[in-house]
């Protein structure tokens, strides 16, 4: 079967072996005149005001994966969640829920060629895309770019398997590997978290 493009962004797979377990999320900001949406699965970064945002491809530093917010929506008047941020002006800053645990994993599509089993121990970077509308999911389109697959220290990922590897190969979308748009199991590289340089 071959491969849909269907991406949805970092999706929480688990956590690597070895560390205690942990399944809080970071509280931090979106500013409510944040014109770029942000969907569920979406890398974001630490801006310099100290508020989050989408990440750009390529970026240097990613805070984690955003999982939802809240904030006051103005044309329903009052306090929603909702598992995107909309983008545009909103009614207030949002309380974002952020998985930034380190050792946490994530499934996640790549942007066209197939990633294979000799890629596993390689870094790389995502693929920034447009999030889908709260009416749609609110759903994150990133994706890891397969051209960006080396050995640099500062990459923001590294693919740790295939998700063939835990679902039968050919049996749902992404788990053909010899067809485009294969889904990986990647770990955080270089994140804040990880890194001792400020921000």
């Amino acid at each position: 079967m071959s491969n849909q493009n269907a991406p949805n962004g970092f999706q929480y797979f688990g956590r690597q072996e070895g560390g205690s377990p942990t399944v809080g999320y970071t509280i931090r900001k979106v500013k409510a005149d944040n014109a770029t949406a942000i969907g569920f699965g979406d890398p974001v970064s630490q801006l310099n005001t100290g508020y989050l945002t989408l990440s750009t491809a390529g970026t240097l530093s990613i805070y984690g994966i955003f999982a939802g917010c809240e904030y006051l929506n103005t044309a329903i008047g009052n306090v929603r969640w909702s598992p995107n941020w909309p983008g545009g002006t909103q009614g207030s800053d949002a309380t974002c829920y952020i998985v930034t645990d380190p050792q946490a994993l994530f499934v996640v599509q790549s942007d066209n060629t197939a990633i294979t089993f000799g890629d596993i121990g390689l870094n790389i970077n995502p693929a920034i895309g447009t999030p889908a509308v709260t009416a749609a999911g609110g759903y994150s389109t990133s994706t890891v770019a397969q051209s960006t697959l080396q050995t640099t220290t500062t990459l923001a990922f590294r693919v740790v398997g295939l998700l063939s590897q835990y679902i039968p190969a050919g049996s749902v979308n992404g788990t053909d590997d010899a067809s485009p748009y294969n889904r990986v199991i990647v770990a955080p590289n270089f994140w804040d978290r990880k890194s001792l340089e400020g921000l």
